[in-house]
């Protein structure tokens, strides 16, 4: 207890240098083990969404562009495929075919377009508002309300996605009718709105009114136009009814789609039907492409713990040096305590206690940002996940 008593009153009395090793070697030991748990967090998530949906249909191309834009609703712009191919799913009877539309954004976030399907099988749920009812309405994730700084009762405007569009596409203002739970994943970071509402931000459907009404003809306010309707940049209980989609919804596009099927042998008749490369169109498994994409990235990772290990002891040697050269700095002190009548096993108790003091202190520091790295992993990886997307 005596060398515990003078351990820590050394220590104190030489804080700042004291401090330092502390911080040092709780950095040592919290850094490995820190990135072990968010990379473990991570291939968890990323293969946890792979493995979450059991299909996906899409144009033929780039598996991993498809995985990402209908899973992670990143910025790839896969090849659309037509509704037909939803029909097609639905006629079969082997399956529920959920149609992602994720071509366009609003305040940097991605707008997807899908059925009231796909809330039942990512199991969202309003934590404010209501769910989608009718065209225009949107749904938002929990990190698209905290960064916007939206809730119930707010609109959003999507972006348009080429300044120079001349196609007559104009932004749709879209009302906010539900906040949702948090998840911890990609889903958080999403815009959601009905699929219709996607196409007519594409410009398929759209609304007219007469520039020119009775009611201004009678008040002489009637003004001139080149065109006897214009086009809606918000959908209304008045003009609702006066929105429209050209040509046949079979052609019209979705990113992707994610199909549910009944069963283990419908999953098999469904792949087998497109397996011909010849056909536009494929299914993939989508946790087959996320475990190659995990496997290739963390290939690195072996390579990593011996970078960390290696620096782990250096760090450790320098430490381990910092502290010796403190003792033969003190050597006069040791003499002079020897002098007084202390045992050389009580010097070196002394100096031992001092050691186990900087480490136990920068243990506890060091276990305490590992929990908290620990607790809130979830939550940092599937908010880093979609940033990265």
């Amino acid at each position: 207890m005596n060398a515990l008593f003078l351990a820590f009153s050394y220590l104190r009395y030489h804080w700042a240098r004291s401090l330092v090793l502390v911080l040092v070697a709780a950095l040592i030991m919290f850094v490995p083990v820190a990135t072990q748990t968010l990379l473990s967090t991570s291939e968890r998530a990323l293969v946890a969404r792979g493995e979450a949906t059991p299909l996906l249909l899409g144009s033929r191309g780039s598996q991993l562009d498809l995985t990402m834009a209908a899973l992670y609703f990143s910025e790839e712009r896969p090849d659309p495929v037509a509704m037909r191919e939803v029909e097609s799913v639905w006629d079969s009877g082997l399956g529920v075919p959920i149609p992602v539309h994720t071509a366009f954004s609003s305040g940097g976030f991605r707008i997807v377009g899908t059925t009231l399907d796909y809330f039942d099988f990512r199991d969202l749920t309003p934590a404010s508002g209501r769910g989608l009812s009718i065209l225009g309405d949107a749904v938002i994730g929990s990190d698209v309300a905290a960064a916007l700084g939206k809730r119930v009762g707010d609109t959003l405007v999507s972006a348009p996605e080429n300044l120079f569009d001349l196609d007559g596409v104009y932004p749709l203002e879209m009302p906010i009718v539900g906040v949702l739970e948090p998840t911890n994943t990609p889903d958080d970071q999403a815009i959601f709105v009905d699929i219709k509402t996607a196409w007519v931000i594409q410009g398929i459907g759209h609304g007219h009114e007469d520039v020119v009404t009775a009611a201004d003809v009678a008040a002489g306010t009637a003004a001139l136009a080149n065109a006897a309707v214009v086009q809606y940049q918000r959908i209304t209980d008045d003009n609702i009814d006066s929105f429209h989609f050209h040509g046949s919804q079979d052609d019209f596009p979705a990113s992707a789609v994610i199909v549910v099927p009944n069963d283990t042998r419908s999953s098999t008749i469904l792949k087998g039907r497109y397996l011909d490369s010849e056909l536009p169109t494929q299914l993939i498994e989508p946790a087959g492409v996320i475990q190659g994409l995990v496997d290739r990235i963390f290939r690195i990772k072996s390579l990593l713990d011996v970078v960390t290990a290696i620096i782990a002891v250096a760090a450790f040697a320098a430490v381990g040096l910092a502290v010796f050269l403190s003792y033969r700095l003190r050597a006069r002190e040791i003499a002079t305590a020897v002098k007084l009548g202390a045992q050389k096993g009580m010097v070196l108790r002394l100096l031992a206690a001092e050691t186990i003091t900087l480490l136990l202190i920068a243990g506890s520091i060091a276990a305490i940002g590992a929990a908290i790295v620990s607790r809130n992993a979830e939550s940092w990886v599937g908010w880093l996940l979609a940033l990265g997307a």
